[in-house]
């Protein structure tokens, strides 16, 4: 069903958003750096020879350059004094928020209105 893998891919979006908006700060991960920005690949799923939705394809790392700012006292500041930031940015991540939300909100209508038109059908058949 289109609208459900629809449901499920945003799902995952709004997820990587919400990961991305909680460590925008995060100077350090296990992995060392600060955290690299998440992002989602899409794709499209076929019923032979029509679209039967979408689905994640792969969840990425943004591979734009951390922010650097001068700030010398920090921990995690380089020999020259300056921090290496998240590529993120909150405001287009809230943007990114609210479409991811909106598109979720919109494929939660088409497949309650799916479902009760399915059961009207039922319905009519029964009669």
């Amino acid at each position: 069903d289109v609208s459900a893998t629809g449901l499920s891919a945003q799902r995952i979006r709004i997820g990587a958003i919400s990961s991305n908006l909680a460590n925008a700060q995060t100077t350090r991960t296990a992995e060392g750096g600060p955290y690299q920005r998440k992002d989602v690949l899409f794709e499209q799923v076929m019923k032979g020879e029509y679209a039967g939705g979408v689905r994640v394809q792969r969840v990425i790392d943004d591979e734009k350059p951390p922010t650097l700012k001068y700030e010398p006292d920090h921990p995690d500041a380089n020999e020259e004094g300056y921090v290496a930031y998240p590529n993120v940015n909150p405001i287009e991540e809230m943007v990114n928020m609210l479409e991811a939300s909106k598109s979720y909100e919109a494929n939660a209508t088409v497949f309650e209105t799916a479902k009760q038109l399915a059961l009207r059908a039922l319905e009519i058949g029964r009669a």
